[in-house]
């Protein structure tokens, strides 16, 4: 149920990105769950490999790259999504940097009403 809950939080977070006009466009509530999704998988499995791959970039960078490697993963989303539209890498940046802070303030939340086993047991 708390993913559910966190699912539609950060659906109706890139909704509130199209709000800000910065290059960011989501057609529907529909459109912006299934670019949730998507951006949870490309976090899950390829931002990792990316990561893995950029390694000496990301230590040369003191960490600064990663920024990069956000903005790739929400670039990829919108690629494969007709639902959700970024204009170039300045919006994908600014939109993974948003999202990643709405995802914080999330998950923050979540974990203060329901408690850190309640998250565990439910993931």
């Amino acid at each position: 149920m708390i993913l559910i809950l966190r699912w539609f939080l950060l659906a109706s977070a890139l909704l509130l990105l199209t709000q800000l006009n910065i290059g960011i466009e989501v057609q529907s509530f529909g459109s912006a769950l299934w670019a949730a999704f998507i951006i949870g998988l490309l976090n899950a499995f390829v931002r990792p490999l990316l990561i893995l791959l950029t390694l000496p970039v990301t230590v040369l960078t003191l960490g600064l790259f990663l920024f990069v490697i956000n903005a790739l993963t929400f670039q990829m989303a919108s690629g494969l999504l007709e639902g959700l539209q970024v204009q170039g890498f300045g919006s994908a940046l600014l939109g993974s940097l948003f999202y990643s802070a709405c995802g914080l303030v999330i998950d923050t939340a979540l974990q203060r009403l329901f408690g850190r086993r309640m998250l565990i047991k439910d993931r």
